[in-house]
């Protein structure tokens, strides 16, 4: 098992492939365009209950455009450029 741990640290830090990037890099995108988050109210047998989570990035606060946000993070990821720009993703809704 010590032998794996050295193979499985550089496996993580591999490229992955180009259309998984940018699945995964769509998030980033959707967050450079502004804050998001949840809120929640309720009772519960213990009384009422209230939640917020709100999520704000860097991105975001520095006004960066949501396609170079991804275009960077699909290099990052893959180490190749996006096969498709962000605005041309079918998932894309931003």
């Amino acid at each position: 098992m010590r032998r794996l741990w050295p193979l499985l640290a550089i496996a993580a830090c591999a490229p992955i492939p180009v259309e998984r990037a940018e699945k995964m890099c769509l998030n980033d995108a959707r967050l450079a365009t502004g804050p998001r988050g949840t809120a929640g109210i309720g009772v519960t047998t213990d009384g009422p209950y209230a939640t917020l989570d709100v999520t704000v990035t860097s991105d975001y606060l520095a006004g960066r455009d949501p396609a170079q946000v991804f275009n960077s993070c699909v290099r990052r990821r893959s180490g190749q450029p996006p096969n498709r720009p962000l605005y041309d993703q079918p998932a894309w809704r931003g």
